[in-house]
């Protein structure tokens, strides 16, 4: 079998919704997508593999829409999945899990920095080399996400915030493009991101009292 044949059931359409076809792709990646987010918002190590066969999955639907930049997306999803799972496992003190923390200055400029950078240059080939309608809300949304997943791999409570912010977007942007299915996902990884965002939170260690003089 070849790839090809392999990939086709996954991308025809099972339904639609409002008219729009959904494939079993995009269906497969709505319930994986819950599943990841919801262990992620627990703290749970099994999100990471979860997350990279979700990513794949919508890796494919993006590029069948013409969301370049969230197809490309997903490859570094992949590596960052595999990151997060090792980073989870051993990135504490003594190859231990990490803790939940918050996010030190110097980090939030290296991520606004990167930020900013990842989605001008995307923004700029989008707009140049592709047939996108949307490039600068495709690579504003994939500039976002890298800085979530990433400060996700390193525990950061702030990348909650982060998350919220793109799926702010992302909800209007994938019912624009058709994927109902996709976007009434991202309001369900919305509700969960608060939810997650709450239960980090929780998780913050202790500030210690301080001491009267």
């Amino acid at each position: 079998m070849t790839l090809a044949e392999f990939l086709d059931p996954l991308l025809q359409p099972v339904f639609t919704i409002a008219g729009a076809p959904t494939s079993r792709a995009e269906l497969l990646g709505f319930a994986t997508g819950i599943l990841t987010v919801w262990l992620v918002a627990r703290q749970n190590i099994w999100n990471w593999p979860i997350g990279v066969v979700n990513v794949i999955l919508l890796g494919l639907v993006f590029l069948a829409v013409g969301l370049y930049a969230d197809a490309a997306l997903q490859v570094v999803y992949v590596a960052l999945g595999l990151y997060g799972w090792w980073q989870w496992r051993y990135g504490g003190e003594g190859r231990t899990a990490p803790a939940v923390r918050p996010t030190g200055r110097a980090e939030w400029a290296a991520l606004a920095g990167c930020g900013a950078a990842t989605a001008t240059a995307l923004t700029f080939a989008l707009a140049t080399w592709t047939d996108s309608t949307v490039p600068f809300w495709d690579a504003l949304t994939t500039a976002l996400s890298l800085m979530a997943t990433y400060g996700q791999t390193r525990k950061l409570v702030e990348s909650w915030w982060l998350w919220i912010a793109a799926d702010l977007i992302y909800i209007p942007l994938y019912a624009y493009k058709g994927l109902y299915l996709t976007s009434a996902l991202y309001v369900v990884f919305l509700a969960l991101c608060v939810s997650g965002l709450l239960a980090w939170r929780r998780a913050l260690p202790a500030r210690p009292a301080a001491v009267a003089a």
